[in-house]
């Protein structure tokens, strides 16, 4: 009998010849994706932030608008300071675009009426004036409260927009 000899063979399973490079690419692709999901969160995370930032902007804007309202101090019962819709109904609606503009107010670019940093000011028609209380820490009589609001709006870019309405009274001669 005569005894042959094979060539010799490694010594692992013939199996898993490559199962590394398999698992490798698996896991690249795993982080790729991680990757990239990382990276449009950031970039979500970014826009809103801006967002924030354009609206925080109006918002200033729009307190400006009160405050250069009250500094401006046309506190006439016959004059209102921009056009409204109804200045007899029960709340009135500024007419955008014919309001006064707010100084200093990062306008947008070429905007429309409704983009417009603008105050409106007018005498509240509806509460009118009331006579000051007497008794107490009254100044004496003949004086009247007089009722105004004030209704200011802040824009910014991408959209931002904000309203502001402050009502005040102005304590005055009695107009009888």
């Amino acid at each position: 009998m005569t005894c042959q000899r094979s060539p010799l063979r490694p010594a692992g399973p013939r199996g898993e010849a490559g199962a590394a490079l398999v698992v490798g690419l698996i896991l690249l692709l795993v982080l790729t994706l991680l990757a990239i999901s990382g990276m449009t969160t950031a970039s979500l995370e970014l826009l809103m932030a801006g967002n924030a930032q354009y609206q925080e902007r109006s918002f200033q804007a729009a307190d400006a608008g009160i405050e250069q309202a009250l500094a401006a101090g046309i506190y006439d019962t016959n004059v209102a300071v921009g056009t409204y819709d109804n200045v007899a109904a029960l709340r009135p609606v500024p007419t955008r675009g014919t309001g006064q503009a707010i100084a200093n107010c990062a306008e947008v670019d070429t905007p429309t009426d409704a983009q417009q940093c603008e105050y409106f000011m007018r005498f509240d028609l509806q509460s009118g004036q009331t006579p000051v209380p007497s008794g107490g820490y009254s100044i004496g009589t003949g004086f009247e409260a007089y009722h105004f609001v004030v209704d200011s709006f802040g824009t910014s870019d991408r959209g931002a927009q904000s309203e502001h309405r402050q009502s005040f009274y102005v304590v005055g001669p009695s107009g009888g």
